[in-house]
């Protein structure tokens, strides 16, 4: 029987879509692997689980990085797995719109198609993410209004204006949250000499992280490896010097959204007073992040109810039509 999925290949995780029966698997995109012998050992969380515990000889890997295919082989398997896993056998019929970056080039778009089609897809379509981003969050996309979309995921940012079913302007950056992680690791060594591992770093964003003050009374406790001496060691670190270390990473993804505006044509650029813009992605979930913008920009701005979901529902909604999704959104197999 034939089927159609739709597939949000994420830096930070993935999620696929299955036409009548909605959200069918979410979990990061991480693949742990045995180097010696080669096999996988677990794909999704439990392998998110495995990132800095592994021994020298295991390894936890994100096979994509900003956005693009850093591993082919790697993430033809995880691929592979994951449709195994949600009852995609090799010989049966499966048209897969897997959602990818607008920044991305020929190559990894050519290459996330190979991935899917040896996962067993028997027709692939790409789909930019900021076009699904729209449709997932209920936009007029197809009427003459303008539309902005802010799409903060794991490793890249993209900001779209949209209108009339098509993109009017875009400013992307391969920027995401996975650096503002980054930030954090890079400021603990610098400012308190102790190197923190990717999840600490993650927990510490959550936690007390923000773009924009937002009355945090209290500091977190971190614990992490004292470089001068190798041992473990524990240290408060303040909100203020949290926001401080993401100030550079956050400044990128408002100057990205200020330059899409400045190439906006008036008549839309004028419609975001009323209709705002709008965030998703698990980066728009950095408190403050959505007011530092709107103060930047001077426009309202409104983040989406299901922020992690939206881009891979409005591609599931996609699929209603996916004979006729338009050339410039997609690409066919070959």
């Amino acid at each position: 029987m034939a089927r159609d999925l739709a597939i949000d290949l994420g830096t930070a995780n993935t999620l696929v879509y299955e036409r009548g029966r909605g959200i069918v698997f979410n979990e990061p995109s991480v693949i742990a692997l045995n180097e010696r012998s080669g096999d996988v050992l677990s794909v999704g969380r439990e392998a998110w689980q495995m990132i800095g515990r592994t021994p020298s000889y295991i390894i936890a890997a994100r096979p994509l990085r900003s956005g693009a295919i850093t591993d082919f082989d790697i993430t033809q398997r995880m691929i592979r797995l994951i449709l195994q896993g949600v009852g995609v056998g090799r010989f049966g019929r499966t048209r897969v719109a897997v959602c990818v970056p607008s920044l991305i080039t020929p190559v990894e778009r050519r290459a996330v198609i190979e991935a899917a089609r040896r996962a067993g897809a028997s027709d692939v379509r790409l789909v930019e993410q900021p076009i699904a981003a729209a449709i997932g969050s209920g936009l007029p996309i197809h009427e003459p209004v303008g539309s902005l979309v802010i799409d903060v995921g794991g490793g890249t940012a993209e900001i779209a204006m949209v209108s009339l079913g098509g993109l009017v302007s875009l400013k992307a950056v391969r920027v995401g949250s996975f650096d503002f992680d980054a930030a954090l690791m890079s400021y603990s060594r610098r400012a308190h000499g102790i190197a923190i591992g990717e999840r600490t770093a993650e927990e510490l964003k959550i936690s007390i992280g923000s773009a924009w003050p937002v009355g945090d009374k209290f500091d977190a406790e971190v614990k992490g490896r004292d470089l001068t001496t190798g041992l473990p060691r524990t240290f408060l670190i303040t909100p203020t010097e949290v926001r401080s270390a993401l100030a550079d990473t956050v400044e990128l993804i408002v100057e990205a959204v200020l330059e899409c505006l400045s190439e906006t044509p008036p008549e839309l650029a004028q419609d975001l007073i009323h209709t705002g813009a709008l965030m998703v992605g698990g980066g728009s979930l950095l408190r403050g992040l959505d007011q530092r913008i709107a103060s930047e920009a001077r426009v309202p701005v409104l983040r989406s109810e299901s922020p992690l979901e939206t881009v891979v529902l409005g591609a599931g909604r996609a699929l209603e039509n996916f004979e006729s999704l338009h050339a410039s959104h997609t690409i066919p197999g070959r």
